[in-house]
């Protein structure tokens, strides 16, 4: 006769994201490579289980000022007038260390449903105390579903830069 173990899908109580061991970014496809960049001011919290964040969008970083400024323009995340993107999960399932998270995530504004796919880790305590506990993730997005719709033709004719935008976090949650 065998047992299994129940793993809940992510711990219960509520977490906080631990900012300075966490990371939040985004890459596309542009032109001959990729095109990164990352959010430094974002909140994530693990709330009975349930996963929603938020990132800044003025918190955008890339490796210049001017595509920063560009990024937050009307032609991308339009800042002024949606300063957040939000997630907000609806169910969360786990198969070990592998995670499935089925929720919404709003970009300028839209609403969309996300299937986001990664790892969790079990709780364990820290040096200092704490309870923590991992999630690593990420999800894949058409950016024009969310009117984020800016090109710039390459002399082929072809957009220089993808539709299709990869989102990732890397998150050490820590029990409230």
């Amino acid at each position: 006769m065998s047992s299994t173990i129940e793993q809940i899908a992510l711990p219960t109580g509520t977490w906080k994201v631990d900012p300075v061991h966490s990371d939040l970014g985004f890459s596309v496809d542009y032109m001959s490579g990729t095109f990164r960049g990352t959010f430094s001011k974002f909140d994530v919290e693990v709330v009975e289980g349930q996963l929603r964040g938020s990132a800044e969008v003025s918190s955008v970083q890339v490796k210049d000022e001017n595509l920063e400024a560009h990024l937050q323009s009307p032609d991308f995340f339009d800042a002024e007038r949606h300063p957040q993107l939000r997630f907000e999960s609806k169910s969360v399932r786990r198969d070990g260390e592998r995670v499935t998270i089925d929720g919404e995530i709003t970009i300028k504004g839209e609403t969309r449903p996300v299937e986001i796919t990664g790892t969790v880790t079990d709780p364990i305590s820290d040096p200092f105390g704490n309870e923590r506990f991992g999630l690593r993730i990420q999800t894949a997005i058409d950016r024009t579903a969310f009117g984020v719709s800016w090109n710039n033709p390459l002399p082929s004719g072809e957009p220089a830069l993808s539709n299709d935008v990869r989102i990732e976090a890397e998150l050490q949650l820590v029990k409230a």
